[in-house]
């Protein structure tokens, strides 16, 4: 009987995992796999012409047009500017939250409120606090003096009015992360600081920040990752626009597959921006593990 329960055990773990794993592997790989091959050849579905093998030609009229580099550009510039703001807000917040006062949970659950709704309803309300005439934003500046502002209207701002939406949403990711490794921190250090005479900002500069460092590096991979192929919000409130002001990687690749039906050059742009994100993500992983290490 027990042979037959260990051959059982053997075979039922086959069963439950095989299918799983296969499942996992079709659903990641199969996407990648398609849109490498459909990189190479020329497909407009509008004109119901069949697939047409062209070599790198997609990749090489992405670097000749201009719009690519620039959606390049302001994919990382959307990027590096919300992260560093992202994580220096979350890291302070988190850092306030981390002390005993009245209220101390209505105020971190009122933080983590951005974070619940979905992309494309704080888009929406974003959108009207952002208009120009009846937006809040642009009474209470009026009200002060200040001229109008057309936030998502001006090429100039835009791309800025969509970081200032993306920092809102997302600065109580990184501090929920950070007050998690705050709370790993061991009191003995903050006991032995205070025997020591040490003021609150000499412990959390000499104590509290390197000891976060990894959990900030946890946070600041995570939030990169996601923050790179941020597509919801910038559709939802600008498109693009004004003309192509707010156009990233992934806006750029939406336009070419449903906009101009080029399906080819859109497959072209998504894997380059699949290696650009795999090699961010794996130089990051690399620093995470040395500070691991010298932590």
């Amino acid at each position: 009987m027990r042979k037959i329960g260990k051959w059982l055990d053997k075979r039922l773990y086959y069963v439950f995992t095989v299918p799983t794993i296969i499942f996992v592997l079709g659903m990641v790989l199969f996407p990648i796999i398609y849109t490498f091959v459909l990189s190479f050849h020329s497909w407009r579905m509008s004109a119901n012409i069949p697939w047409e093998f062209i070599g790198l030609e997609n990749y090489a009229s992405l670097f000749g047009d201009t719009r690519f580099p620039l959606a390049v550009f302001r994919t990382f510039l959307f990027a590096a500017i919300a992260l560093i703001i992202e994580v220096i807000l979350g890291v302070a917040i988190a850092l306030f939250l981390n002390r005993s006062f009245w209220g101390k949970n209505i105020v971190k659950t009122a933080f983590l409120l951005p974070m619940v709704a979905t992309p494309v309803a704080i888009g929406m309300v974003w959108k009207l606090i952002y208009e120009p005439n009846i937006g809040i934003l642009n009474s209470v500046i009026r009200g002060m003096g200040g001229p109008k502002i057309d936030w998502l209207g001006d090429s100039a701002i835009a791309i800025y009015s969509l970081i200032g939406v993306d920092i809102w949403q997302w600065t109580p990711f990184v501090m929920l992360i950070v007050l998690a490794g705050l709370t790993s921190i061991p009191m003995d250090c903050y006991e032995s600081a205070m025997i020591d005479g040490a003021t609150r900002w000499q412990t959390t500069r000499k104590i509290t920040l390197p000891l976060l460092r990894p959990t900030i590096f946890t946070a600041i991979l995570l939030r990169l990752i996601d923050v790179l192929k941020t597509f919801d919000i910038i559709y939802s409130m600008t498109q693009g626009g004004p003309g192509y002001s707010t156009e990233t990687m992934n806006i750029l690749s939406f336009r070419q597959a449903f906009e101009f039906m080029q399906f080819g050059q859109s497959g072209a742009t998504l894997i380059i921006f699949f290696v650009i994100v795999l090699g961010i993500a794996a130089l990051t992983i690399k620093l995470k593990s040395r500070v691991e290490v010298d932590f």
